[in-house]
């Protein structure tokens, strides 16, 4: 194991709370690509309202879901998590431009990345004002 995995404290490594956190966020994700999947009226007028074509509400779910997926794979989580803020990125500037409220994709961004810090040692090395010295090449 890396030596700056064994120096964070036990309190801050606590798997089980970023699984909870981690698990709000993907139940959440899971609903929301699955719902645009069905035909249904609320995503069509949801769509509407955002200014996008009913059409690609199924492409937009299934790319959700393909980031979730990755998001909960334990070897892919890290990446998941990227493609997920790029993707939340997206629902913000679009309710930002309509002038709706955007603080819920902002949230649910923020249930991903916490949830994967608290689970995952390699990203609190990564993120940690004690990592050391950064090296440069």
């Amino acid at each position: 194991m890396h030596p700056a995995v064994q120096a964070i404290p036990a309190a801050r490594r606590n798997p089980w709370a970023g699984r909870v956190v981690s698990l709000l966020a993907v139940l959440f994700l899971l609903f929301d690509g699955v719902i645009k999947l069905l035909d249904l009226a609320p995503v069509a007028d949801s769509f509407t309202r955002l200014g996008y074509a009913t059409s690609i509400a199924p492409a937009i779910g299934i790319l959700e879901l393909a980031c979730t997926l990755a998001y909960m794979v334990p070897r892919t989580a890290v990446i998941g998590a990227i493609l997920l803020t790029g993707f939340l990125g997206g629902a913000t500037a679009t309710h930002l431009r309509i002038g709706d409220p955007y603080f819920f994709p902002l949230v649910v961004g923020g249930f991903v990345w916490a949830g994967l810090w608290l689970r995952d040692g390699r990203v609190r090395i990564l993120v940690s004002p004690h990592a050391g010295p950064a090296v440069d090449t």
